[in-house]
C-alpha cells in the first residue's frame, strides 16, 4: 500500500492558486499572517529555496480534512459577498482535485478593496 502525505505549505499554495483564479482577486496576508510570512520566507531564502506563494492562507488540520482561511483583496466594483463565495467555490473544488485532501470549510476574509 502506498501512502501519500501532502504538506501544509503545498495545500496552502494550491489554495492561493485557486483563490486567484477568481477574476480580480489577489491573496494577501492579513496582520496575523505577516509575521509567519516573513519567518518562512527568510528560512527558505537561507536554504536557497524558491518559496511557493502561501501567504494569506492558513491551513488547520482536523484529522485528514482541512479548514482553510483565505485573506483576499477584491476589485472595488464587485460585491464582497459574491466574490468571497466565488473564492470559496474555487478553493473547495481545486484543493481536493490537486492534492487529494478533503476540505471541510473555506473561510474568506476580505482584507482590502482595490480601487
Amino acid at each position: 500500500m502506498i501512502e501519500a502525505v501532502v504538506s501544509t505549505p503545498a495545500v496552502a499554495a494550491v489554495a492561493v492558486h485557486a483563490a486567484e483564479r477568481v477574476a480580480g482577486v489577489r491573496v494577501q496576508p492579513g496582520v496575523a499572517g505577516l509575521v509567519s510570512s516573513v519567518v518562512r520566507t527568510a528560512r527558505q531564502h537561507v536554504k536557497g529555496l524558491q518559496p511557493a506563494p502561501v501567504e494569506g492562507v492558513r491551513v488547520r488540520w482536523s484529522g485528514a480534512v482541512v479548514v482553510l482561511e483565505v485573506d483576499v483583496v477584491i476589485p472595488g466594483l464587485d460585491q464582497a459577498a459574491a466574490v468571497a463565495r466565488a473564492v470559496q467555490r474555487s478553493v473547495r473544488a481545486v484543493v481536493p482535485e490537486l492534492t487529494g485532501v478533503e476540505v471541510e470549510s473555506v473561510l474568506v476574509t476580505v482584507v482590502d478593496v482595490a480601487c
